[in-house]
């Protein structure tokens, strides 16, 4: 089988204004659904970012794939390099890390391929990784301070304004009540540390038996990261990227035994063999998107493994398609052993058919259908294909949106 046709569409989807270090969400989100069409007529999907840099590389890796054996990946990765030398990374300044235009694009096409190929064969992806060692994928509530959406923004808000402590004690209820998530991940950084603090004693209050995190994005100063980890000893089941850099990230875990993951300072494979040698990291989140696909994601696990690491998974704000990639992965990677985090909640649409997925206790299916698992919603795709056409937003900026909220706002990270 060799690939004849590529389709990318790009679509915006409403979105909520979710608070984080670097500002807010604006009121959409952008993705890019990708169609990989075979010579033997069969269609893999694939999901990725939708900024400017993500559709650029994608655009102009697309004539490079014609011909292309869907089985070779080898073949794929020479091909996107030739395609993208000296690419650079996709993210936009205003971001903490950078992932390269090559792995990111890599990953996209890579996630349809394997599709085409679990299709072929009548497998799931999960198969084509190594197998599943389980069924059902443990996901967590993730937590939001968030602003109450302005009237004349596209689509609906969820939850309305959490500014406070005991405002996020109900997010988490209604989110645990709706979905049963049996763990809490914070996004931090935006509020002043004790204020964040006092929020986690008061979801360790509510909820016992379900474990916390909290993810400043590097918005804390080492000796603060230090003064916060001395009041949530016991209480965390780790800290994630409290600090910015590798270097403050190694600082602090000489300083403290509080297992430190992370999602900013590891983002390549070299950055891991880096963290084993300094101990900057304890716990690695992995990513789809652009850990070089679901192989490489499983190569990740496996460096992990024998280095003594532990593993995540990270999400950013994705549909149903992603969702599928992110259960196969997590299902073929044994040592991934905390549950998953989603935005997938902060969003009432999808462009898969049959709607959206539903948790049952926190947890989803691994789809047993072939490939990914999931068919494409046209109808979906065309409304949110429409709304990109319209929005005229082209790339994901926080900061700028926040200053829509707040006018003198000043982007400082670390701010504390």
């Amino acid at each position: 089988m060799r690939v004849e046709q590529v389709e990318i569409t790009p679509i915006a989807v409403p979105d909520v204004p979710l608070l984080n270090t670097k500002g807010v969400h604006q009121q959409v989100f952008l993705r890019s659904i990708i169609e990989v069409t075979t010579d033997t007529g069969i269609t893999g999907l694939a999901e990725t970012y939708g900024a400017a840099r993500t559709l650029d590389a994608l655009k102009q890796t697309a004539p490079h794939l014609a011909g292309l054996d869907v089985w070779n990946l080898n073949d794929l990765r020479r091909r996107i390099e030739s395609a993208l030398p000296d690419a650079g990374g996709i993210n936009a300044p205003t971001m903490l890390a950078d992932h390269q235009k090559v792995d990111v694009a890599y990953s996209a096409w890579e996630m349809a391929l394997l599709d085409i190929q679990g299709k072929a064969i009548g497998r799931p992806v999960s198969d084509l990784l190594g197998g599943a060692v389980r069924g059902q994928i443990g996901f967590g509530a993730y937590l939001f301070f968030k602003f109450a959406k302005p009237a004349d923004q596209v689509g609906e808000d969820i939850m309305g304004e959490v500014m406070t402590p005991d405002a996020m004690v109900e997010q988490a209820r209604m989110l645990v009540d709706a979905h049963g998530f049996r763990s809490l991940k914070l996004k931090g950084g935006v509020l002043e540390p004790d204020a964040e603090v006092e929020t986690l004693l008061k979801l360790r209050e509510t909820f016992p038996d379900h474990p916390l995190r909290i993810d400043p994005m590097g918005a804390w100063t080492v000796p603060t990261a230090l003064r916060v980890i001395d009041r949530l000893h016991g209480v965390l089941e780790y800290l994630e990227d409290p600090v910015r850099g590798m270097d403050a990230m190694a600082e602090l875990a000489r300083q403290t035994d509080m297992p430190l993951a992370s999602n900013l300072v590891t983002v390549e494979f070299e950055d891991v063999i880096e963290v084993a040698r300094n101990g900057a990291v304890q716990i690695i989140l992995s990513d789809p998107h652009y850990w070089r696909g679901p192989t490489g994601c499983r190569h990740l696990g496996e460096m992990c493994r024998a280095a003594g690491m532990g593993v995540a998974m990270h999400s950013n704000s994705h549909l149903g398609i992603s969702m599928a990639a992110m259960c196969h992965v997590a299902a073929a990677t044994p040592n991934l052993r905390f549950d998953v985090d989603t935005h997938y909640p902060w969003s009432r649409h999808d462009v898969v058919k049959g709607g959206r997925a539903a948790f049952a206790d926190g947890k989803l299916d691994v789809p047993a259908g072939p490939g990914v698992g999931v068919d494409l919603d046209r109808d979906s795709l065309t409304e949110l294909a429409s709304l990109y056409d319209t929005i005229m937003m082209q790339d994901r900026d926080d900061t700028e949106e926040m200053k829509k909220y707040i006018p003198d706002y000043v982007r400082q990270v670390p701010r504390w």
